[in-house]
């Protein structure tokens, strides 16, 4: 029998079971160590040297850069390092900005967090800091520089997660900053808009764009007649901030919410949804059909899009011309309004922030006007509900405005890494049985894997599919198709994990984005229709509104910047 190895924490015995560091070993005998740059999701940075533990000799290591061994004694509560950890937050602190009552990160900053933790009641030490411009420019994301304490999580996210590379540290020693190249404005350089570097910041350094003022400006007019959507992801993201299972779905108390604070019609993006899964899998059919260029790329995903204009604009003919769901159902919400004497303002709640900047391209407007006139977060969601006054778990649910309140499971899962793959697939099936369904499920798109490959018959040939979230793991697939590798569909989502982790969303841990993604999928099996062409609204569109006109309502041309004629 082998012998196990063991060390010792806190003269506790702690077996060792494969963990990379000691961070992951102390965290896992129920203690806390305070961190600002880890994540287990990206690379050991060690600067922030709060996890710092004693040794048997009196040394200190970081917890997260040093690898567990049998024999080691270790101790993480003692008065040297209590004292060494308050110092490095008071050092923070003299450095920071302290309008923590009107920060937007106001009760889930960790330098807050921490500083409570060690009772800091006051800091000895001067700002002598510059006060730094913030960086404005993004319709997405806001930069403050003077909230900024230098941890590098928005750096190595966006270069090792994300591989778009718009930030790095910049100047040395206490010069050094987190800035773009030659400091231009974030608008400017290569973002694409995801914010993952806001989801990762852990103060308010970098933050999502805050538009809620200007959509309550809107409900508070007589005059403006608002309109809503709520995208497929947003009714899981929310419920453990307002006091529900993270999983649990929250989509009919989102309703009712919405309407209490004065919304005039509340519609589900996954009616949108709906409309793309048959649009893309007819136009995947007639690229397959007419030995059209292949792979077809999934267009859902704005960051996407952004990414595969600036880095790989060769590759747009094979992005689909088919809209996000978003923006097909607000062309078709915006179409139908016909004239009045209300203005219409239409709002969509996203668990994205590159949405914001997807509403505002000038191929989603018509006569200069926005199909989305204001893009708000799940985040942003939360603090109108709070706003109100709302006790949110005590709502009754409520169901979606009509003419356009039906929807189907197909629709719901698009929130999810494989949702609208599986989605397309359902499409694509001659089998509608309850078997076929089953199968589909297990085709092996499904689950938070960063690439996910399957192969599927059709006809008489093979097909194969990729499923890719995360830029980084997108960018390694396309160097492989460079190289000669074939694939017929590839879905991708800029965020890992998919919608579900969207950096709108409240940040999440590993275990609470997979409930997430299993909430979606609870959602699709108590949906009456799991089959996107058997929705009876998909008919009467196509027979109504949409004839005639489905190209210039739910397709547009990224190659031309103009909506596809």
């Amino acid at each position: 029998m082998d012998k196990k190895e063991i060390m010792i924490i806190d003269g506790i015995p702690v077996e060792i079971n494969g963990e990379k560091n000691l961070l992951e070993l102390i965290r896992k005998v129920g203690i806390k160590m305070p961190t600002f740059c880890y994540h287990s999701e990206l690379s050991i940075y060690g600067a922030c040297r709060m996890c710092m533990i004693e040794n048997e000799w009196g040394g200190i290591d970081a917890a997260c850069s040093t690898i567990p061994k049998s024999g080691m004694n270790i101790k993480t509560n003692t008065e040297r390092l209590r004292r060494y950890r308050k110092n490095i937050l008071e050092l923070l602190l003299a450095n920071h900005c302290r309008d923590c009552t009107t920060c937007s990160n106001n009760g889930k900053c960790k330098l807050q967090d921490l500083a409570m933790r060690f009772n800091i009641k006051g800091v000895r030490f001067p700002n002598t800091a510059e006060q730094p411009k913030i960086d404005d420019s993004s319709v997405c994301i806001t930069r403050d520089a003077n909230k900024c304490i230098l941890c590098g999580d928005c750096v190595r996210v966006c270069n090792e997660i994300q591989n778009v590379g718009a930030i790095d540290f910049a100047h040395r020693g206490s010069k050094m900053t987190i800035s773009t190249a030659f400091e231009i404005p974030i608008a400017e350089s290569t973002c694409v808009g995801c914010g993952q570097c806001a989801a990762v910041c852990p103060t308010g350094a970098i933050v999502v764009k805050n538009d809620t003022q200007k959509v309550w400006e809107a409900l508070d007019d007589k005059n403006t007649k608002v309109t809503v959507q709520i995208a497929p992801a947003v009714r899981v993201g929310l419920g453990k901030k307002m006091g529900m299972e993270s999983e649990e779905n929250a989509m009919g108390m989102i309703v009712a919410a919405l309407r209490r604070m004065g919304f005039d019609e509340v519609y589900d993006t996954s009616t949108g949804a709906d409309l793309t899964v048959l649009e893309e899998s007819n136009e995947f059919l007639k690229r397959v059909e007419t030995d059209k260029p292949l792979p077809l790329f999934t267009s859902c995903c704005p960051a996407w899009v952004q990414y595969c204009e600036k880095n790989y604009p060769e590759l747009l003919p094979n992005v689909s011309t088919c809209k996000s769901p978003m923006q097909m159902l607000a062309a078709i919400i915006k179409d139908q309004a016909g004239t009045s004497s209300r203005r219409h303002i239409h709002v969509a709640v996203m668990p994205c922030t590159a949405k914001k900047y997807e509403a505002a391209r000038d191929e989603f407007k018509v006569d200069d006007m926005p199909n989305v006139d204001y893009v708000i977060t799940t985040q942003e969601l939360i603090q109108m509900i709070r706003e109100s006054g709302l006790i949110f778990s005590e709502m009754e649910p409520e169901a979606v405005d009509m003419p356009f309140g039906t929807m189907t499971g197909a629709g719901v899962i698009f929130g999810v890494t494989g949702g609208v793959t599986e989605a397309v697939l359902r499409r694509l099936s001659s089998d509608k049985s309850k078997a076929a369904l089953m199968s589909i499920a297990y085709q092996g798109v499904r689950g938070m894997k960063g690439v996910k490959e399957t192969t599927v018959k059709y006809g008489d040939r093979e097909l194969k599919i990729a499923v890719v979230s995360g830029l980084k793991n997108t960018s390694d697939l396309i160097e492989k198709i460079k190289s000669g590798e074939h694939y017929d569909f590839v879905e991708v989502m800029a965020c890992p994990g998919g919608c579900v982790c969207g950096a709108g969303q409240p940040f999440a841990e590993t275990k609470v984005r997979e409930n997430r993604g299993k909430g979606l999928y609870s959602a699709d099996k108590l949906c009456n229709i799991k089959y996107s062409e058997e929705n009876p609204l998909m008919m009467s569109l196509y027979q109504g509104i949409l004839k005639g006109r489905v190209h210039e309502l739910l397709h547009v041309d990224y190659l031309h910047g103009k909506e596809h004629e």
